[in-house]
């Protein structure tokens, strides 16, 4: 078996993903997950899945069973990452729903307990975000969303972090401890 991987999954949020996608893209031994939000979001932010795909696998959500999560059986992931993640999917992730592609790779991830990075879009009660056409805005989440956000940091084998530059120290920090 080659040596392991890192699996990153983009969900539907456009918290600075172009931010996010740089520096993923800018990684060596890297698996990219797509949710069917994360596509449709990739698209309004002007991103090509072909600028993906030249650079790492890519998989995307199409199938019911999610095979590719029996990857983690088989040590092929040492960490996991979900970045930018939106609050659908931590609340999923909390509640232990598992049905789709990202929420069955977060799930599994902890069940093999590979360490998991998580960059939730919903941080702060108030906060500014990027929106298509790299606009500034800001956003106010509700309160369930940041108790969801509260509630993952609580999980075993899970990192959350709060900004691109804690997303990148903290990836650095792991690979740095893989090696």
């Amino acid at each position: 078996m080659k040596a392991p991987r890192l699996a990153w999954a983009v969900t539907g949020s456009g918290h600075y993903i172009e931010e996010c996608l740089e520096f993923m893209l800018g990684l060596d031994n890297v698996d990219c997950y797509l949710s069917q939000a994360g596509e449709e979001v990739l698209k309004m932010y002007g991103i090509t899945l072909n600028n993906i795909k030249d650079k790492m696998p890519v998989y995307r959500d199409r199938a019911a069973s999610a095979p590719p999560v029996g990857l983690f059986y088989k040590g092929y992931y040492h960490t996991f990452v979900m970045a930018p993640t939106t609050s659908n999917t931590i609340a999923k992730c909390v509640l232990g729903i598992a049905d789709s592609l990202v929420t069955n790779l977060y799930s599994q991830a902890g069940k093999c307990r590979v360490e998991s990075i998580v960059y939730p879009c919903d941080i702060a009660p108030e906060m500014e975000t990027t929106a298509p056409g790299n606009k500034r805005v800001m956003v106010y989440p509700r309160p369930i969303d940041l108790e969801a956000t509260a509630k993952i940091r609580t999980f075993p084998f899970t990192q959350v972090v709060e900004s691109v530059d804690e997303l990148k120290a903290a990836v650095i920090r792991r690979l740095a401890s893989l090696s």
